[in-house]
């Protein structure tokens, strides 16, 4: 069960998916609100923002991808609001680049409701990290890097970058433990859990919004690539 203070807001133009995911929701002890469309899901995170959107691509009048891109460039807590992306099956393209403008991750339509509920709460989840074995707590700094994990926020030479939750994460398991490389595999094991279904692609696509991110900034070395092993993190010199 999930605390009742935690607020979704489901976004789809299908009356069908959004009563079968406000039930879902609901069941697992949060509460849902719902949308039918991403202008009506934009005047409804301006009121009074959820804690995380569940929010279809395909939709009429403003789509998903172009209401992720307006919550990512706006200023404020919306920036940050963690996005799971419902997509069709034969929309790969448009997955991607959910990840790559600012989504947590996504569910392929089909789907079961208890898939969703369980992506929602591994997102929830990273507000309070699934780090404990590396033992970051309140400041990590690697050179030009800092963490704070008490405010969530990233700074490179004192200057805050914004990330997704699930881009602080990344970025926070590899700068704990600088020496080490990650697999892709052991990312995902870390932030969601062993055996939790997600592609190798949806974390390379992380690992590019945070170079890119960084880069923006004057940091061009912030996450090596080990060819056929993984991830760490760079000089940030």
């Amino acid at each position: 069960m999930y605390a009742m203070t935690h607020r979704i807001l489901v976004v789809d133009d299908d009356p069908h998916i959004r009563d079968l995911l406000v039930f879902a929701l609901g069941k697992a002890g949060m509460v849902a609100e719902q949308a039918a469309d991403g202008e009506e899901a934009l005047a409804a995170v301006t009121a009074n923002q959820p804690d995380l959107m569940v929010l279809d691509i395909n939709m009429p009048r403003l789509n998903g991808l172009d209401l992720c891109r307006k919550l990512r460039a706006a200023n404020g807590a919306a920036a940050d609001l963690p996005i799971l992306f419902l997509s069709s099956r034969d929309d790969e393209i448009d997955r991607i680049i959910g990840i790559e403008i600012g989504g947590d991750d996504y569910v392929v339509k089909p789907f079961s409701p208890r898939e969703v509920v369980a992506r929602v709460g591994a997102i929830l989840k990273r507000g309070a990290p699934r780090l404990a074995s590396s033992g970051a707590t309140g400041n990590v700094t690697h050179h030009r890097l800092t963490l704070d994990t008490d405010a969530w926020e990233a700074r490179w030479d004192g200057a805050a970058i914004t990330t997704t939750a699930t881009e602080f994460q990344i970025l926070l398991l590899l700068a704990s433990l600088p020496s080490k490389v990650f697999s892709r595999d052991a990312i995902i094991d870390r932030l969601h859990g062993p055996g939790f279904a997600i592609t190798d692609r949806t974390i390379d696509s992380h690992v590019r919004n945070l170079r890119a991110k960084f880069a923006a900034a004057g940091c061009a070395n912030l996450i090596e690539t080990r060819a056929g092993v993984g991830y760490r993190i760079g000089e940030c010199g």
